[in-house]
């Protein structure tokens, strides 16, 4: 997305009595996108790979699906826990060294002899990737506190936008690098896109001290380690067991729920928690954000990862024509996003693209081996629709429904839920395609898909908080200076 037609998306309406200094910074605008974009590039392109890098070391999809679940718990890990430094001592320092750790990733990708070396890539990938979205949230934060527009629905719109565009060019992009130089330039990419972001991030992000909504210095509180390490542990036992779930394996299930409850207990008596669970368990409605956000993210990630596997394994295209076949998906979801995104109703988007999920879900009852192009196309097509809606309204949710003090962290959080969902998926992904991804394992995948889509449909009709929620007013970025946060 360029930054012309970021500056199409942004501008609106001033409100009564602002100036042309009292708009949005746009020099933010570009780190802001770019660091939010770092982990969406690397998924969309993985889901071209992993078929040829499953041939290249010899691993079923249940091996290569560590690929996936390794980005997807270090980020799910890291994004509340870099959110909520970034509430603590602003977004500059965290964004710069998580840049730096996606140049670090993307070296070792390139040289990784073995898959196991490979994973652990994906894993420093992971955490480089965790600062930017949430960085790019508490931005918006402050400056809506500047400007005195408290509903900045053209920023959030342009990070939705500029995320699915990515999408759009990542299998795309995947699929040229592989017939250019193999799956390893895949992971090349991320050299030029770290020097890029470590360029704009020292160029453009502020300098001065960061202060808090509240007026506080962020940089004297604590950092909650205990909380943090808990947070962890069950996040990864979790991940334990949905990547092999067996009976045997009853414990790993066991000690998740142990894990949660010594987290819950730690949060509850700290005097600076890390997630305050205190307030998150009295906020029911962003509870079903986070709710709706795992179970939306189950169903794309499994379209994302699971049908590419089955185009190319199931249908027989090549890389290039797999990563073709999802440009209609992201496509889509743009120009539902850019349609939509002025409009005010929050509730009225997940309603129909929790429809939307249902309906795609089920189209792929309809395919097999020698499904027709069109097929495969109009699928795709309705497949964007709930991409193009749900992204977008769910990142308004958590700005409206969170704790301003918190919106980093809260922001980080919305993550962690996207890479839950994506981390099931990746699961479901190695269970049902335990050997190949053929026909029969797409049709299992889809009646998983298809349970997902029908409890993000029942949770958004029972939710009524939604009806007041609105994106009635955007930021502008018209003036090129302005205060910095």
């Amino acid at each position: 997305m360029t930054p012309r037609t970021a500056r199409t998306i942004l501008r609106s309406r001033r409100g009564s009595g602002h100036d042309g200094s009292k708009s949005f910074d746009r020099r933010l605008l570009a780190p802001m996108i770019l660091g939010s974009i770092l982990n969406p590039v690397n998924s969309s392109i993985l889901a071209v790979s992993l078929v040829p890098i499953g041939a290249a070391f010899g691993a079923p999809p249940s091996q290569t699906a560590w690929l996936v679940s390794g980005l997807y718990l270090a980020t799910a890990i890291g994004q509340p826990v870099v959110g909520r430094l970034i509430d603590l001592y602003g977004p500059r320092r965290l964004y710069l060294a998580g840049t730096a750790l996606v140049g670090v990733a993307g070296l070792v990708g390139l040289l990784a002899p073995n898959l196991g070396v490979l994973v652990v890539a994906r894993v420093l990938l992971g955490f480089g990737t965790c600062a930017g979205y949430p960085a790019a949230m508490f931005l918006i934060r402050s400056e809506a506190g500047r400007t005195g527009h408290n509903s900045p629905a053209g920023v959030l719109t342009a990070l939705a936008v500029a995320n699915q565009t990515v999408a759009v060019l990542g299998p795309v992009l995947g699929g040229l690098l592989i017939g250019l130089g193999g799956w390893r330039t895949t992971l090349a990419v991320n050299l030029p896109l770290a020097v890029a972001g470590l360029t704009l991030g020292l160029w453009r992000l502020p300098k001065s001290p960061v202060t808090g909504t509240r007026g506080e210095r962020r940089s004297g509180a604590a950092v909650d380690l205990p909380g943090i390490v808990s947070f962890a542990a069950t996040l990864v036992v979790l991940l334990l067991f949905l990547m092999d779930p067996r009976a045997d394996r009853w414990y790993l299930p066991v000690l998740a729920v142990v894990a949660a409850v010594a987290f819950v207990l730690r949060e509850r008596r700290a005097p600076e928690p890390f997630v305050d669970v205190r307030v998150l368990g009295g906020n029911l409605p962003l509870l079903l954000t986070y709710a709706r956000t795992l179970l939306a993210y189950v169903v794309a990630y499994s379209t994302l990862y699971g049908y590419t596997q089955w185009l190319q394994e199931g249908r027989g295209l090549s890389a290039s024509q797999a990563g073709l076949a999802q440009f209609p998906i992201f496509l889509t979801a743009i120009l539902v996003s850019t349609t939509t995104g002025p409009r005010k109703e929050i509730r009225g988007k997940l309603l129909v693209g929790a429809v939307g999920q249902v309906v795609a879900s089920a189209l792929l009852f309809l395919l097999d081996g020698g499904s027709a192009v069109w097929l495969l196309v109009v699928i795709a097509c309705v497949f964007g629709v709930p991409q193009g809606l749900n992204s977008l309204a769910l990142q308004n949710s958590v700005y409206h429904q969170a704790d301003p003090a918190r919106i980093g962290s809260s922001a980080g959080l919305l993550r962690t839920f996207t890479y839950l969902g994506a981390m099931v998926a990746s699961c479901a992904n190695g269970v049902l395609f335990s050997h190949r991804a053929d026909t029969a394992g797409l049709h299992r995948l889809a009646w998983f898909m298809l349970a997902a889509a029908a409890g993000f449909l029942v949770l958004t009709v029972a939710d009524r908080s939604l009806s007041s929620l609105t994106s009635s007013s955007t930021l502008d970025i018209s003036s090129p200076k302005g205060n910095r946060p």
